[in-house]
């Protein structure tokens, strides 16, 4: 392990690459890769926004479905913050899926540009996925949602009722059934569980069989559109997320400064972690870097398991003061504030 700096922690593994190209499969020898020019006849292609209210597992299942971490996860609501795209190839498919924001009444600016990306992305879809906790009844966040989706879009819609291994046996029928007439347009419905991959498979098939023909709009080992260096900020922030609590996972923003392979072949990645306020900064070093050496730690690890290298990770936690109501400090964090 590296070692630890004024305001950070160093810690050190290697990932291939420069940080700014798209992101491939991971283990590629044992994949088909499929060209853009080579689709067979009746190859079916489109995108699919995966929409719905905080927390309701929309990313788990973007994740399970193209097999590999594209977006973020975690216990706290609004983890995704922006557009992520996921891509599923097979020779007859390709689906785009768009992961969202989660939908919620905003608090602040950063809230409303997350609201703002998710609703722009409604009316470019070939399909909705609308995602919901099957688990509860639903709540005035899924019903604006309806809304929304009913205003926007004359796409296909598959409701999806996800998490029902958390669904009691005498609550099944009028939980669905109040779903059903929440969004009385969909196409079709499917319940599943997206942490352990329950009826994906079946989701997958009506997906496919509802998209029109089309092209092939990636080449066929590309998962998404995210670059190394934007993939590595967000796992640096899931592990924030991951680690902290109350206010503090919310308030965070981290961006990713140098990306660069040296001369030994290692990646140098230093990044700053963003908060509002000195406490918060405080918390997440830790005491005597303690905190902030298991974020580094765990972030270096799911970075690696990414790229299957090594890097030398250099974190450094920085106050910029009411961010999440700046636009133009949401502009330099990153975030599209002009939604």
């Amino acid at each position: 392990m590296g070692d630890k700096g004024v305001n950070g922690w160093t810690t050190d593994k290697r990932i291939e690459g420069t940080g700014d190209k798209g992101i491939g499969k991971v283990g590629m020898e044992q994949e088909v890769s499929y060209a853009l020019d080579a689709t067979p006849p009746g190859h079916r292609s489109g995108f699919v926004v995966v929409i719905g209210r905080p927390n309701v597992g929309k990313s788990t299942l973007v994740n399970r479905i193209v097999g590999q971490k594209v977006a973020i996860v975690s216990p706290k609501p609004q983890t995704t913050r922006s557009r992520i795209l996921g891509i599923f190839t097979r020779e007859d498919t390709q689906i785009i899926f768009v992961d969202t924001p989660g939908l919620h009444r905003p608090r602040h600016k950063l809230g409303q540009t997350m609201v703002a990306t998710a609703t722009g992305a409604i009316p470019d879809a070939d399909m909705v996925l609308f995602m919901v906790d099957v688990s509860g009844p639903p709540t005035d966040e899924d019903r604006m949602i309806a809304d929304l989706i009913r205003m926007h879009t004359q796409a296909p819609v598959i409701l999806v009722l996800n998490k029902m291994d958390l669904l009691p046996p005498e609550k099944v029928k009028p939980h669905t059934e109040a779903y059903w007439e929440l969004a009385p347009y969909h196409q079709e419905w499917m319940m599943t569980t997206a942490t352990q991959g329950v009826n994906l498979d079946k989701l997958l098939d009506r997906i496919i069989s509802a998209l029109p023909e089309g092209p092939r709009y990636y080449p066929g080992d590309q998962v998404t559109d995210q670059t190394e260096r934007e993939i590595a900020a967000e796992l640096i922030r899931e592990q924030v997320l991951r680690h902290t609590r109350q206010e503090v996972p919310h308030a965070v923003a981290v961006v990713v400064e140098e990306f660069q392979e040296r001369e030994n072949g290692m990646i140098y990645v230093a990044a700053n972690v963003f908060v509002e306020k000195d406490s918060q900064k405080g918390i997440i070093i830790g005491r005597r870097g303690q905190m902030l050496r298991q974020i580094g730690a765990a972030a270096r690890q799911e970075i690696e398991r990414m790229t299957g290298g090594q890097i030398y990770l250099d974190l450094w936690v920085k106050v910029r003061k009411h961010w999440r109501r700046d636009e133009r400090e949401l502009r330099r964090l990153g975030y599209d504030a002009g939604g």
